[in-house]
This record gives structure tokens, sequence and C-alpha cells, in this order.
């Protein structure tokens, strides 16, 4: 059984799975519509009642996760966590709710996640299809041929904000729609080519803003329930004519999400329009659906990250031969540090990868270019406190430690930048040995014990290990080197 949590702009969702043959079936799910978005200020913070709605909703689906006997749980957090300023002021105890750890999602990231859950939804492999997914607080644009992404975009265009901010009080107008539609309009018309019916067979919509949109249609006698420009229109024109979104009478709809639904009507006219879609196919798969098959899928070992950190070290050319040696290097040095968990042994070996890639920058200051890159680049199947601690490492390879020892605090992390460090030095002074020549150990201080003939075949060591002592001992940490026979 897995279980995804996905705290979105307008509802909390959680859904329990479990992998049936080739698919996955839900076999609990449970929904809260705080309308989170709607609680940031002026300012953009979170206000303190949202803070604490959030945590209240967390632990009831702590409740409901103690209930069932499940191997992975995943909580992702989407577009308004990612923008509030004062996140960090919500996310411990969200966390502490909820009884895991909280991944802040990129809308990239967000994107592939639905994709995977359309495409593993879908029984035609190879179909060259369109998925769109209106949130609370964004919008995920993407292409792809069976279950592979061609182009992912993510735009921020949501239904709370939109609905707020051209239907104030309620009030609906046709005035009010036109400015809505063409505000949404003129944020995609610019990545509209891409897009366009001659690069996709079938367009699907996976939110639930799509599904309430369709149901309005068809339970309202509006149309037979296909998303259409005409079919949108009819239902724009009902809204019009009743004015007022709390006088709206929508079946199949409930009252709280109608408000949400305006917004989002306008947005699909929009995109129906800047990206000529003539059909376009609601389905019940989404972000849950696809985390769910991630966390599957990460436990075969096909893990979608390791494909990023690949597709990273070629893109910016890394030398593969002398990544590679750091890497093996670097996880023996790690294991002799004996870490409390294995928190960072994976991103550790992916930082190893990718030290280098800052190269393609500049060859002196390479690894504050290279962390700068990894913190800010679009890399499928990472979320973005991952790529922040894979970014913390590789800036570490080198130089002073004051800039990342407040991370200290965290003995696994200081024992992970040591080993990365001397994985580095020992690569760079052309060392080849067994990994049974070093002896590394971390407790009150820093020992290291290194046969007396390498070091005396490469006097370099010698060199980059009395520039490692000085860096320790400027944060506080004693270092001594032994020479043995």
């Amino acid at each position: 059984m897995f279980a995804a949590v996905d705290l979105g702009s307008n509802s909390f969702r959680l859904h329990i799975g479990q992998h049936d043959g080739d698919v996955i079936r839900v076999v609990k799910s449970a929904r809260d519509p705080i309308r989170l978005a709607a609680g940031l200020d002026a300012q953009g913070n979170l206000t303190p009642a949202a803070i604490q709605s959030a945590i209240n909703c967390l632990a009831r689906f702590r409740e409901l996760l103690n209930a069932y006997p499940i191997e992975s749980v995943r909580v992702v957090a989407t577009n308004t966590i990612r923008i509030a300023k004062n996140a960090g002021d919500l996310l411990p105890a969200a966390e502490a709710a909820i009884g895991y750890p909280i991944e802040v999602i990129s809308g990239q990231e967000e994107g592939r996640l639905i994709y995977m859950g359309v495409s593993n939804s879908i029984a035609i492999p190879g179909e060259r299809r369109l998925v769109l997914d209106i949130g609370g607080g964004s919008t995920e644009v993407i292409l792809g041929r069976g279950h592979e992404i061609v182009k992912v975009e993510s735009f921020s265009i949501g239904t709370v904000k939109h609905s707020a901010t051209f239907f104030p009080d309620g009030r609906i107008t046709e005035a009010a729609f036109d400015a809505a539609i063409l505000s949404a309009r003129s944020l995609f018309e610019d990545a509209a080519p891409p897009y366009q019916p001659q690069h996709w067979r079938t367009a699907y919509g996976s939110s639930g803003t799509m599904r309430a949109i369709s149901d309005a249609i068809h339970k309202n006698g509006l149309g037979d329930g296909s998303i259409t420009l005409k079919n949108l229109n009819s239902l724009r024109q009902y809204c019009e004519q009743t004015g007022q979104v709390s006088l709206l009478e929508l079946n199949g709809i409930k009252p709280e999400r109608i408000a949400m639904v305006v917004g989002g009507l306008a947005i699909l006219i929009g995109l129906l329009q800047e990206f000529n879609i003539q059909v376009l196919r609601p389905i019940e798969a989404g972000l849950r659906m696809g985390v769910m098959w991630d966390m599957h899928l990460r436990s075969t070992k096909r893990d979608r990250r390791e494909q990023s950190v690949h597709q990273i070290a070629s893109l910016f050319h890394a030398d593969m031969s002398r990544a590679n040696r750091v890497a093996e290097m670097v996880r023996s040095l790690y294991v002799q540090l004996k870490p409390a968990s294995d928190t960072y042994t994976r991103h550790l070996y992916w930082s190893a990868l990718m030290h280098e890639i800052g190269m393609v920058v500049s060859h002196t200051g390479y690894h504050k270019h290279g962390a700068y890159m990894i913190e800010n680049a679009d890399m499928a199947g990472f979320t973005t406190r991952e790529q922040r601690t894979m970014s913390k490492l590789i800036l570490s390879q080198k130089g002073n430690l004051k800039k990342i020892s407040d991370g200290f605090v965290d003995l696994d992390f200081a024992k992970a930048v040591l080993a990365l460090r001397l994985a580095v030095t020992l690569m760079h002074s052309r060392v080849e040995l067994d990994y049974a020549d070093v002896r590394l150990r971390m407790k009150s201080r820093i020992e290291l014990e290194i046969r007396q003939d390498l070091m005396n075949l490469h006097p370099t060591v010698v060199f980059w290990l009395q520039k490692e002592i000085e860096s320790w001992r400027e944060v506080g940490v004693e270092f001594v080197v032994k020479a043995n026979a």
C-alpha cells in the first residue's frame, strides 16, 4: 500500500492505494477544502488562521493513515506553500501533525507527477497526448507520448486568485468574464505553439476543476458533459444570467466549490482558445495517482531521479570518469563514518556525480556555480528540499566550511561533507587506492589513517590534507592525520 497526500492551494487531499497488477487501486480517499491560497495576506504570508486550519487537517489525515498498513507515504506541497513567504512557519508544525516530511515540489515536478498519474491510467501505449491541470494556485500543461514527457510547463494562474480577482464578492458579469478570459489568454499565448493540435492526438483534463465543470455541464442540461467551447460558453452564460455565485444552483457541485469553478471556467476557456482544443476529456487521475506510481517505481528500483542526475551531468559536459571515481570513493568513505541513518546516502552519491558541472561556467568557482545550478534546475523526480541538500553538498566540496557550517548540527550532514571533500581531494591528487588503504572516523574529532607510501607517491596529498585540517579547525573541529606503514 502507498499513500499520497497533496497539499493543494484549494484543497488538501489524501489517497491510499494498493498496487494490483497493472493498476493502483484507491482504497481510501479524503478531501478537506481548506482553501489555503485564500489565506495568503497582501504581503504573501499565510495568516495564523490558515496555518492552524492546515495543521488541523493534517492531524485528521494522520488518523486515517494510521488505520492502514502502509508501506510508503509521500506528502507533497504545491503552489501556495511554494510561494508563501512564511512557509517556514507552517512546515515544521505541519510535519509534526501528519508525522511525515513534507516535500515542496516545483511546478515542473508537479506537472511530471500529474502526467505520470494520467499516463498510467490510460491503456493506450504511445498515444500522443496533452494533459491540462488547473489547480487552486497554478496550472500545469504537459505534452507527452505514452509514458514519456516531451514538454512540461507550470503557469502561476489558479482558480482561487482568479476567482477573487475577477469575481469579487461573488458578482458575475459579462465584462468580468471577458476580462478573466483575456487575462488567462495573455498568460498562455506566448507558450501556445508547442501545444497546438498537430503535436497531440487527445487532450485530457486531470484536475478536480475539469471534472466539476464537466459534471456541471452534464447534470444541469447545458450539454453532453464533454468539455468544448460551445458547452463551456453555455455554462458561462448561465453563470452570467444568475449574476451571483451564491445564487448559482449547479447539480453535482458542492456549494463551497462553486466559486472556484467560476474562476476555473474562465481559465479553461482561455486554454481551449489559445491551444485550439476542440474537445478536452476529463479523467480521474492526476497528481496523487502520479505520486503513488512514483513510489511504486522507486520501490522496484526504477527511480526517475537517477535519470535526472545523468541528464544534468551530460547536459553540462561533466567528465564522467572523474565523477564516477569520486562517487565510488565517497560511498566507501561515508560508510566508514557510520551515519546514524541513510538520509544523505543517495543524495551524497548523486552530488558526487554532479560535483563538477559548474566547470562549464568557471574552473575556479565551479563549486559555487554548480551549487546554484542544482538548486535552481528543473530536475524531474526531485523535491525542492532534495535539490537544496545536493546544492549545499556541492558547494561544500572545496573552500572554507563556514558557508555551510550551520548544517553541522546534523552530524550525518557533517559526515557527508567530510566524505565528499576527501573524495574530491584524493581524486585531484590522482591517488589510485584500494579503499582498505584509508581509515576514516568522525566523533569528537576527525581521524584519518592513510598509508605512508601513498603519501610519498603523491606529495600533493600532504598539501591538500593540510588545507583540510585548517578548514575544519576554522569551524572548531580537530582533524588528525596518521600515516601508517
